[in-house]
């Protein structure tokens, strides 16, 4: 049986074709495409005409590479599957989205290499900026993209040197208040729920909630039993409930650890919320509301965060990339005593 020929692909419709068609100039079909250049109304009824009989589109990507701009926006990110990071990534690229960027969304969950890979291609998309919301990718790769004249913005990374513009989240303020709620509910025995990811964000929390406690006197044990997911924060309940000292109050360094953790106390060591224990989680993410849950937590500002991001790509690039600190707000649900 004969393959089937493929079929021979269609050639593009040039701008000459337009102007062919619509019996202006080269020039006229060129600024009707342009925002803000001048045209009549009725060359541009012609034009625009001529162009949806024939098909044409701009090509915006050869158009801005001569103006050195691209207009694509990468978004480095990992552990898209879990609620925090796909929230995130929905309202950053609408915002982004409704700036006329063009949005690349680079995974790189899994090998630790799938990031130097992301950031690269970045570059060899001629990408005008990169916001890296994954606390993974080394210093060195980061400093690569700044000398070849990238934007970079990165998120809760303090550590990168003078070229980046820097979003944080308030972190330790936000960790030592969780303390301060736990220790004003009677909570005597503390614990905090951390992961084995070594993101600069939970590693911040995981300290300032341990040097809060200390600073209140109160020793407070800390508990990693795997990546930041619901599984780790149910072993963590395992691990921290199971003994005679068990704790009776609990921060999470993130909602998804806080709703594991939850479960477990709750089916398997018949513990009542908040009479028993008292739990805080951070990120607010969806289910920290539902009535299964009811957890008191931290929120984000993420639609601030996102608002704030495309303003700073859709402006000139300041002569000195600035530090934006966003503070994370109490949501106060049934977990916690009041």
């Amino acid at each position: 049986m004969p393959k089937p020929k493929n079929k021979p692909k269609k050639p593009s419709v040039s701008a000459s074709k337009v102007a062919e068609l619509a019996g202006v100039s080269r020039s006229a079909v060129s600024r009707t495409f342009t925002d803000g250049a001048s045209v009549s109304a009725d060359t541009r009824a012609r034009v625009l005409a001529a162009a949806e009989k024939l098909g044409y589109h701009v090509n915006h990507l050869a158009r801005g590479l001569i103006h050195h701009r691209s207009g694509i926006v990468c978004l480095i990110v990992a552990e898209l599957q879990t609620p925090f990071q796909s929230s995130f990534v929905e309202v950053l690229t609408h915002q982004l989205q409704a700036k006329g960027k063009v949005v690349m969304v680079l995974n790189t969950s899994g090998v630790a290499a799938n990031v130097e890979a992301a950031l690269r291609q970045t570059l060899n998309y001629r990408a005008d900026a990169t916001v890296v919301l994954s606390g993974a990718p080394p210093l060195s790769l980061i400093e690569t993209c700044i000398d070849n004249g990238q934007r970079m913005i990165l998120i809760n990374r303090a550590d990168a040197r003078k070229g980046a513009h820097i979003v944080l989240i308030e972190n330790e303020i936000a960790a030592a208040e969780a303390c301060f709620m736990l220790r004003r509910a009677g909570c005597e025995r503390l614990a905090v729920v951390s992961s084995t990811a070594g993101t600069p964000s939970i590693v911040a929390r995981e300290e300032a909630f341990v040097a809060a406690a200390h600073e209140a006197g109160v020793e407070a044990v800390v508990s990693r039993a795997g990546p930041t997911g619901y599984a780790a924060g149910a072993e963590s309940a395992r691990q921290l409930l199971a003994g005679s000292k068990r704790p009776d109050g609990v921060f999470c360094a993130t909602d998804l650890l806080a709703l594991g953790f939850l479960d477990a106390a709750r089916i398997e060591f018949k513990l009542r919320l908040p009479q028993d224990l008292c739990v805080v989680g951070f990120d607010d993410i969806n289910a920290a509301g539902w009535l299964g849950y009811d957890l008191t937590t931290f929120r984000q500002p993420l639609p601030e965060i996102a608002a704030h991001i495309a303003e700073v790509l859709d402006g000139d690039e300041p002569e000195e990339p600035q530090i934006r600190r966003f503070p994370a707000q109490v949501i106060w649900r049934k977990t916690v005593r009041p």
